[in-house]
This record gives C-alpha cells, sequence and structure tokens, in this order.
C-alpha cells in the first residue's frame, strides 16, 4: 500500500507538468481555435498533429523506454544517457534535412502540395521534441518531476502566449502599422501560425533543457547502443503499430470521405475527440510516474504483487475519471464551439478506449521487464490490424462514429492477447473479475445519463454528482479507496 502511495504521489506530480499545462491547452487554445477557425482549418491542424504522433515514435524509435531498461545501474547511466542522447541528435538532425532537400514529395505525401513551409515547420518541431525526450526520461529516472513540470508548463504558457499574440493581437497591429511589421506579418497565414507558436514553445523547451544536456560528457559507446537498439527497436515497431490505433482515424476520414468534406469532417470529430482525449492525458501522467517506479520495484521480492494492486486502483480511478467526463459533459462541452459540437456523441467511446489503453499500459510492463519486447509488436499489429478494418469497412456506412469505435475493439484486443503471452513468460495474478463490477456500474451511469431526460441543468448536475459519489462509497465499501490513497505512508 506504501508503494501505492509513493506511485500515486509521483503520478500527482507529474500532473503538473501533464494535466495541467493540457488544461491550460483544452481552456484556451481549443476554445479560441473552435470560434476563429473554420471546421476545414481545425482539420489541418488535427491531422497534422495526428502525423506528429506517429512520426515521434519513428524518431524516438523506443530509446526513452530504452534508457529506463540500461540505466539502472549507476556506472553506466552516465554512458546510457550520453549514447542515447547522441543517437537522437544525430536522427533528428537527419530527418529535417532530409525532409528539407525532398521538401516537394514530401509535402505531396502529406496532401500539402501548396503549404511546404507548414511540412518545414513541422519537421523542425518533431525534431527537437524527440530529441528532447532522453532529457525528459532523465529527469523521470532522477526523481525529478518538479522540474519536469515545470519546463512543461512553461513550454505551454509560451506557444499560448504565442498564439494569441499571432492569431488575437497581432492581426489589430498590423492594422495600425504601415511599417516593418507589415513586412514579416501575414494576417492571412492563420493556421500557420498555429504551428509557429508550437515551434516557438519546442525551442523555448530545448533552451531550458539544455544545462540537463550540456553537463553530460559526450560519449558514444557503441556496445551500449547495439544493447539498446536491440531491446528498443521492437518497441519502436509496436509504437508504430500502436499508434496506428490513436491516428490513423484522423488521417484516413479526410481520404475516405473526399477533399470537398474531408478536412470539415476531421476538424468536427477533432474538436470531439480532444475532450474524449482528457482520459488519455491522466493515463500519459500515470505512464510517467509508473514507468520508472515499474522497472525498479522489478527487484523487489513482492513485485508482482504491487503490480497487481497498482492494476486494481488505476483502474478504479481511472473509472472515476470517465465518470466526471462524461456525466459533466454540458459544461466541459462548453470548451468547443457549438458548430462542432455534434461530435460529442464520440466522448463517452473514445474515453473508454483510452481507458483501455490504461489497462494495457499497466499489464505490458510484463514483457518490457523481461527482455521480450517482440511481443510488444505481436500485440500492437493485432490491434492496429483490427483498427484498420473497422475504420476501412466502416467509415463509408457510420461515418467517424466508427473510428471511435475501433478504439474501444482494438485495444480491448491488445489486453487480450497481452494476458494470453503473458501467461507462460510473468504471470502475474491481477483479479480482473473483482473489477467488472466497477465497469458495469460506471458504463451504466454513463448510458442513463446519456438517455434520461433531465428537467434542467441543476438536476443533471445534482443526480450525475449522486451518481460519482455512489461510485466512490462503493468503491470505498468495497476496496478501502480512500483509505488507500489518504492514509499517510509509514514511510
Amino acid at each position: 500500500m506504501n508503494e501505492i502511495r509513493t506511485l500515486a504521489k509521483q503520478t500527482a506530480i507529474y500532473g503538473f507538468g501533464t494535466i495541467v499545462p493540457r488544461f491550460l491547452n483544452y481552456g484556451i487554445i481549443t476554445f479560441f481555435y473552435t470560434r476563429i477557425f473554420a471546421k476545414a482549418e481545425y482539420g489541418v491542424i488535427t491531422e497534422l498533429y495526428a502525423w506528429m504522433v506517429f512520426l515521434l515514435i519513428v524518431l524516438t524509435y523506443g530509446m526513452e523506454t530504452g534508457f529506463f531498461r540500461f540505466a539502472q545501474k549507476k556506472e553506466d547511466s552516465a554512458r546510457v544517457y550520453s549514447t542515447s542522447l547522441l543517437s537522437l541528435l544525430i536522427t533528428s538532425s537527419l530527418f529535417v534535412i532530409l525532409v528539407y532537400v525532398f521538401i516537394g514529395p514530401v509535402s505531396a505525401f502529406f496532401n500539402y502540395r501548396e503549404n511546404h513551409d507548414y511540412i518545414k515547420i513541422f519537421a523542425a518541431i518533431i525534431a527537437i521534441d524527440a530529441f528532447t525526450a532522453i532529457p525528459f526520461a532523465w529527469l523521470r529516472k532522477e526523481n525529478k518531476p518538479v522540474i519536469f513540470s515545470i519546463i512543461k508548463i512553461t513550454n505551454v504558457i509560451i506557444t499560448i502566449v504565442t498564439v494569441l499574440f499571432l492569431l488575437l493581437w497581432a492581426p489589430g497591429i498590423y492594422e495600425k502599422s504601415d511599417g516593418w511589421f507589415r513586412s514579416v506579418y501575414d494576417p492571412n497565414y492563420r493556421v500557420g501560425y498555429v504551428f509557429v507558436a508550437n515551434l516557438v514553445g519546442s525551442i523555448s523547451t530545448l533552451i531550458m533543457l539544455l544545462p540537463y544536456i550540456l553537463k553530460i560528457k559526450p560519449v558514444f559507446d557503441r556496445a551500449i547502443w547495439n544493447r539498446m537498439i536491440g531491446y528498443s527497436f521492437p518497441l519502436m515497431i509496436a509504437g508504430l503499430a500502436g499508434s496506428i490505433n490513436d491516428t490513423l482515424d484522423k488521417v484516413i476520414l479526410r481520404r475516405m470521405i473526399g477533399e470537398d468534406n474531408g478536412l470539415a469532417t476531421v476538424g468536427e470529430y477533432g474538436a470531439g475527440y480532444k475532450i474524449a482525449v482528457l482520459m488519455a492525458l491522466f493515463i500519459q501522467m500515470f505512464r510517467f510516474a509508473a514507468e520508472p517506479f515499474f522497472f525498479e520495484r522489478a527487484k523487489h521480492e513482492n513485485a508482482k504483487e504491487t503490480y497487481a494492486y497498482v492494476m486494481k486502483y488505476f483502474v478504479i480511478v481511472m473509472l472515476i475519471i470517465y465518470l466526471c467526463i462524461n456525466l459533466y459533459i454540458s459544461g466541459i462541452q462548453l470548451l468547443i464551439d457549438r458548430s462542432f459540437r455534434d461530435a460529442i456523441i464520440v466522448v463517452p467511446i473514445v474515453s473508454m478506449g483510452y481507458l483501455l489503453y490504461g489497462v494495457y499500459v499497466n499489464h505490458s510492463i510484463w514483457y518490457k521487464l523481461n527482455d521480450l519486447t517482440r511481443f510488444g509488436i505481436y500485440i500492437t499489429v493485432i490491434g492496429s490490424i483490427v483498427t484498420i478494418l473497422i475504420n476501412v469497412l466502416l467509415i463509408p456506412v457510420y461515418g467517424y462514429i466508427a473510428s471511435a469505435w475501433a478504439h474501444i475493439a482494438a485495444y480491448g484486443t491488445m489486453i487480450i492477447m497481452s494476458f494470453i503471452f503473458a501467461r507462460k513468460h510473468y504471470k502475474v495474478k491481477y483479479n480482473i473479475r473483482e473489477l467488472i463490477p466497477y465497469f458495469v456500474f460506471a458504463i451504466g451511469m454513463v448510458v442513463f445519463s446519456r438517455l434520461y431526460n433531465y428537467k434542467n441543468l441543476v438536476s443533471e448536475l445534482l443526480i450525475n454528482t449522486i451518481f460519482i459519489a455512489a461510485f466512490i462509497i462503493y468503491a470505498q465499501y468495497q476496496d478501502k479507496l480512500l483509505t488507500v490513497f489518504l492514509k499517510k505512508s509509514n514511510k
């Protein structure tokens, strides 16, 4: 129990570096974008950021997890850090050079033949973000969540201020100016300034991380690198397959629906998806704390018991968050403009899909601990096949609703496959059956909230708050949820 509280504390601190800045992003940027951009313009943002997820996996090629795996011994930590840092510096630099040299065909591939500058800016953003993944991993390994969070929050604040300046305040300055400002600012660039602001944020992050980059003596240990690549490359393949589950819908919708309405549909879906992604943010917050925690606890005799307890309380807490997102949707939906709100229908589906992904993240530690990362490939490839089939076959019939359900189908399949493979290699008694009533209650409450005709907003908030309170009371009665997290640690 003390270990769970330790992990919860670390997760909460990492939340300031993930949840807080993302809430700022959603509260200001999403609110702003969906009110100044047409659906097609917002579709450009949604689509290109979906590509970014895919490309970041390629450019980090599993080195982040590889760093945690091989930097456990104190005497190897510095060499592993330096080697992985230099590796990503070289590959990220090559990526930018290649994109700039072959900008014509690259832009054509992404269907942005008339906007080479979008692709150039994106290449720079992706390269910087890929390179800084290792310094951020070092901060996590060294248990420096406060510094990690400060840098992440500062990045978002700088990006938000830059966006607001370029899209809200600069047009007014442009109108009043008759000098140099008119030569550097184009009020018609609009969506392009979103990417410019992101680049400014990424550069600022790189500058803030320089003390943790330059402090290490540059050493490239080829033997360590070969071992890391052997371990990490399967994770990259698994990550690529996994990114299909996360990003294929935003990329394929435009191409399947057609250019006329494709980007508008992507924009509408992307706005609803943004709300559902709130669930993914909490899971990401947990992953930042859990990955080093799981590797460190693997040395302990009761590691499997710890993993089982973590899974149970993770699911319970995530279901509470799931209820908060979906039962208070009348308020949360104000984050997006009214014209985008038809896509609210995907929120309970996609958010449940991400919850299932969180279960998989918990369970997948078995193959990472045992250097069996090839199983990550098998599992995620199977999940990506499910995603592809559902999107390709059902988008023409059901539109983006099919894309939403693909998340549940894919991640559910991955959980099943992970449990099957783990039986022979690293079996942990998770007692998943004990969690079934929690899922039944949570899903039942959300379904009721969608079907019941509330008299007014006050009655909706009152009834749904009672639902959440009842769920928490049940969790306290069944598994002492509040006792676990509120009781002081003995350590």
